[in-house]
């Protein structure tokens, strides 16, 4: 009965919070109902002759009693669960059983109006609840009237003349009065639009035990009251040592669906919430989104100023969160430096992305601690109900995969995408064939050629090739982000690394001295000893380094630039030429290019795909060409595929090229056959056509996309 200044864990872990108050016309009609009822019965109170409240000794002890449970309330500050059945009631149940209804609500009354003063702006909360309390006493009043029962200040219902049909009167009160309270305060301040509904209704459940509990006290006061109303004040403890109960219990479990540093909901509150989302989602035919954010390089912090330092940053990035939140949208901390936002009702996974953009951005604008600016990148991850998954647990993990996505390819945000996702069913299924693949020898090389452009052969790209036994010919992009994702990348750069090396030492006894380039990917540049043991791989098959390319990506320096480095100069130390791939596609490209000790620079296929008919690719071509050369390196460009382009690359000064134009990728034996005709004749562009066959048409830039992807 008593006020509260707390709309309970439905409303303090939501994000923007939901109004403490419900709608105007349901507190209209709460309060007008409540405030009808209360002249109804004053006006008849009077017309009975019947007092007000009872006088002398009785009087005084409840109203002593009043004013210990009010001191009592207001002590136990602002963190009140919301509709709480308190000491309070128990009190005002007792006064209604013995008196009548109109002292009850007096008492009611005098303990919302106290306690409403003490708290100040919560005045119309109080007064919310005093209406709700005034009607549950009204309900209560007409149990005891079912059964025949109507006292009053001159005419109370004494227990001494209670008999065994007075159970049922006074068990059927407090139910009706239980009852009404709880439904009454339930549709008016828990909110329809959010909430937890399994941790409500654990609290109205327990809630309720100890209502009953109270209550249950009841017909003891009112024995103390009759027969010895002086000891009434001492009832006091018991009351307040169950309504204490209450709450300690409720601020426990509020605790564990609490983020104790920021305050922010945890992953406990964020399934819960999702689960309702994605429940109201379906009746709407709506969607739901969740955007999972993780802090780059926070790591950094910890290390460098100390985990205190970096628990007052994760302070600030959640109380940004908060205020970059839109409206409707709530957030949740899961841990560490994660963070999550749900979008109850989302338009599309394009509206999510935005949202997720803007929320990136207002973390990785510059913070202040202890006199430092400090500059944190964040990436995130969005998925999507029912694009993406059907459940709560679903969508976060797919939300997880996307931010891992947006991580490695530092694009900042991803939507999920399950051709990326390595731990769907199927993918994971082709993830063990893979393994199997590899233990028995069954994935292949094939080599495509690069060529100057005065026809000598610069160098062959090893390209790897699986053909499974069930689903055919498995896309190069598809397997190598299974291995990439999985851990199975180590093992697969070592297979790859044995196999061309040991077809270079087939070629050189053969007389065929070309160098071959092996991509590698950051975790192998990142891999300690990966250095070491590329030099005794090199050794055990008698291939000298300088027949030996890998061909890296910018990525290798932006997870760990130090150990990038180090591994680096170790690989040229040992004489192994490294190869910067897909250049002008990574970021920082000219900071990072001046760092990695490479010989040879690759232009990505997208900006030589367009270049005779887009200027700004074939100016981007041009740059990259002369800082290339201004740095002492050549210059390959990828994905060459008519003699237009060519005659571009050639007037641009590029030094070689790779692509259909030239040849295929090809297995073993062909690649040997090419090697010896172009060895004695070079390669030239109209021969080609003599000495191929049948070539084959140019495909789509979807399937070369594909079939040149490593």
């Amino acid at each position: 009965m008593e006020p509260t200044d707390s709309a309970g864990p439905a409303r303090q872990l939501s994000q923007p919070a939901a109004p403490a108050l419900p709608s105007a016309a349901l507190r209209y009609a709460v309060v007008g109902a409540s405030a009808a009822a209360l002249g109804v019965g004053i006006v008849r109170t009077r017309i009975d002759g019947n007092a007000l409240f009872p006088g002398g000794t009785v009087g005084w002890a409840f109203a002593l009693l009043t004013g210990i449970i009010v001191g009592h309330l207001v002590a136990m500050g602002r963190d009140r669960w919301w509709g709480g059945t308190g000491s309070g009631a128990s009190l005002t149940l007792a006064m209604l059983l013995l008196y009548g209804w109109v002292p009850a609500v007096l008492v009611s009354l005098a303990v919302v109006v106290l306690v409403g003063c003490a708290r100040r702006h919560r005045w119309r909360q109080a007064m919310l609840h005093g209406a709700v309390d005034i009607l549950g006493i009204g309900a209560a009043s007409l149990g005891l009237a079912a059964f025949g029962t109507h006292p009053s200040v001159e005419q109370p219902w004494s227990p001494s003349t209670w008999g065994i049909a007075a159970v049922p009167a006074v068990v059927v009160s407090a139910l009706f009065y239980l009852a009404a309270t709880r439904t009454l305060l339930w549709y008016a301040i828990v909110p329809r639009d959010g909430g937890l509904p399994t941790v409500a209704r654990t609290a109205l459940i327990r809630q309720g035990l100890v209502g009953v509990a109270l209550l249950g006290i009841s017909p003891l006061i009112i024995v103390v009251a009759t027969d010895l109303p002086v000891i009434l004040p001492l009832f006091a403890v018991p009351l307040i040592a169950l309504d204490s109960t209450l709450w300690i219990a409720h601020a426990r479990a509020e605790e564990q669906l609490t983020d104790p540093l920021t305050g922010l909901p945890n992953r406990q509150w964020l399934l819960e919430r999702a689960w309702t989302a994605i429940d109201d989602a379906e009746r709407g035919g709506e969607r739901t989104a969740l955007v999972l954010i993780d802090l780059d390089k926070f790591r950094s912090v910890n290390d460098t100023l100390g985990h205190m330092a970096g628990d007052r940053l994760l302070l600030q990035i959640a109380d940004r969160l908060r205020l970059a939140l839109p409206r409707g949208a709530e957030a949740a901390r899961l841990g560490g430096d994660e963070f999550a936002v749900l979008l109850p009702t989302c338009d599309s996974p394009t509206r999510a992305q935005r949202i997720a953009r803007s929320l990136v951005a207002a973390l990785s604008s510059p913070l202040s601690l202890d006199g430092l600016t400090l500059v944190l990148e964040a990436s995130a991850g969005v998925a999507v109900y029912p694009d993406h998954a059907s459940d709560a647990e679903g969508l976060l993990r797919r939300a997880d995969v996307a931010m891992y996505q947006a991580k490695r390819d530092r694009s900042g945000v991803e939507v999920y995408e399950a051709k990326r996702d390595g731990n769907t069913p199927d993918r994971l299924g082709l993830l063990g064939d893979l393994r199997r693949a590899l233990d028995a020898g069954d994935v292949e090389l094939h080599y495509q050629p690069k060529v100057r452009f005065d026809g000598q052969v610069a160098g062959l790209e090893a390209l790897v090739r699986w053909v499974h036994p069930q689903r055919g010919r498995v896309s190069p992009e598809d397997f190598i982000a299974i291995a990439e994702t999985s851990g199975l990348m180590p093992q697969l750069t070592e297979y790859v690394l044995e196999m061309a090396l040991g077809q270079i030492a087939k070629w050189r006894a053969m007389g065929l001295m070309v160098p071959v380039a092996v991509n590698v990917s950051p975790r192998d540049v990142h891999s300690p000893g990966f250095a070491g043991a590329v030099a005794a791989r090199l050794a055990r098959h008698g291939v000298p380094p300088g027949s030996l390319q890998l061909e890296i990506t910018e990525h290798v320096l932006l997870e760990d630039p130090q150990r990038a480095a180090d591994t680096l100069a170790g690989l040229t130390g040992h004489g192994v030429k490294m190869s910067l791939d897909d250049f002008g596609t990574g970021y920082s490209s000219l900071v990072h290019l001046r760092r990695l000790p490479v010989s040879e620079l690759k232009i990505d296929r997208s900006f030589v795909a367009r270049l005779v008919v887009d200027n700004e690719d074939a100016e981007i071509v041009r740059c990259t060409v002369d800082l290339a050369h201004s740095l002492g390196l050549l210059v390959v460009a990828e994905g060459v595929e008519d003699d237009e382009t060519w005659e571009r690359l050639r007037d641009l000064g590029c030094d070689a090229i790779q692509g259909w134009l030239v040849a295929a990728a090809m297995p073993p034996d062909e690649t040997t056959a090419w090697l010896k005709l172009r060895g004695r004749t070079g390669w030239h562009r109209h021969a080609e056509l003599e000495a191929a066959p049948a070539p084959a048409p140019t495909p789509a830039p979807a399937v070369r996309a594909v079939r040149d992807a490593r």
